[in-house]
């Protein structure tokens, strides 16, 4: 499996990348061929969607997902997908998945941690204080949208990446279901 990990500034590109080296799969730049697209992100929506714009990444995920091509969204990079975020004042999403991430208001803010995602079973390490409100959500943490789909776009609120034996398995189960 080709991977394409997309790099435009934004935090935890190389440990998205050594997760998926670590299950057998090839790295490319090669965005359009990739067998899968990664989106990953930490830091600020606005400065992710400045980053997205200036490399061209904006327009090249769009189009993936308008090909049906696998796209996977980690952490900031779900709530990039949406049409919007509340953060940074209000910015535009990629709007490959409807729906707006909003700031947590309730519990723990930032949310740091270990939880339990359910029906997905098991638990993933989560750092966001923003999360999605979307109907394409298929998993839920704590009642927060763990995992969005719609179409060939996949999004999670977790780090599978810095999940361990359960982020490994999420990942293993994403690359099999492309094949």
């Amino acid at each position: 499996m080709n991977v394409a990990v997309c790099e435009y500034g934004a935090g935890n590109v190389r440990s998205v990348a050594l997760a998926f080296e670590r299950l057998g799969a090839r790295l490319t730049d090669d965005l359009e061929d990739a067998d899968l697209a990664v989106l990953p992100g930490v830091g600020s929506a606005a400065a992710a969607m400045r980053g997205l714009r200036a490399c061209g990444l904006d327009e090249a995920l769009r189009s993936r997902v308008d090909a049906d091509r696998p796209v996977l969204g980690i952490c900031l990079g779900l709530q990039l997908a949406l049409d919007e975020t509340e953060e940074d004042g209000g910015v535009a999403g990629l709007g490959v998945l409807p729906g707006r991430a909003v700031r947590l208001r309730q519990g723990r803010v930032p949310r740091i941690g270990w939880a339990e995602v359910e029906p997905v079973g098991g638990a993933f390490y989560f750092a966001h204080s923003y999360a999605a409100e979307t109907p394409c959500a298929t998993a839920t943490s704590e009642g927060i949208v763990a995992v969005a789909q719609s179409g060939s776009f996949t999004g999670v609120q977790f780090h599978p990446e810095k999940s361990g034996a359960a982020g490994a398995r999420f990942l293993e189960s994403l690359c099999l279901s492309l094949v």
